[in-house]
């Protein structure tokens, strides 16, 4: 497994006219999450772009249980609990207060930039994770 956790301050523009955080925005958040757990690895979205290699997001779910509000810290905790091959799957948990807000999963698919057909898991990417890979359930 591996794993991250970033805290993101809900900012005004990011509410609905009920001051809840607009549901749509929890994408972002999770965006930022993964992309920040792909960077403590060593490399970023942004090098693996650069070697030709996409990564769309080809499944979202989400379960909420509380509303995040203006001003709230959210802390995002995202992890990886099975090594990628085609596809990569993402879980989060998201916090306010140490009280979990919602539950969500994204499965990334890894698509050769040329040719616009899937391929495996590029190979530095997976000796990243093998190098921080834990079997620490935590």
């Amino acid at each position: 497994m591996i794993q991250h956790s970033i805290s993101i301050r809900v900012r005004y523009a990011e509410t609905d006219a009920m001051n809840f955080v607009y549901y749509g925005n929890y994408a972002t958040y999770f965006e930022v999450a993964r992309v920040e757990l792909i960077r403590k690895l060593g490399l970023s979205y942004r090098a693996i772009e650069e070697m030709g290699v996409w990564m769309p997001v080809i499944d979202f779910h989400i379960q909420y249980f509380k509303p995040a509000q203006y001003d709230d810290e959210v802390t995002i905790h995202v992890k990886v609990f099975t090594m990628p091959s085609v596809k990569m799957i993402f879980h989060y948990e998201s916090f306010v207060d140490d009280v979990c807000i919602n539950r969500a999963e994204t499965t990334l698919v890894f698509v050769d930039a040329q040719s616009k057909k899937p391929q495996r898991c590029p190979e530095i990417l997976l000796e990243k994770i093998q190098e921080h890979w834990s079997t620490d359930p935590q």
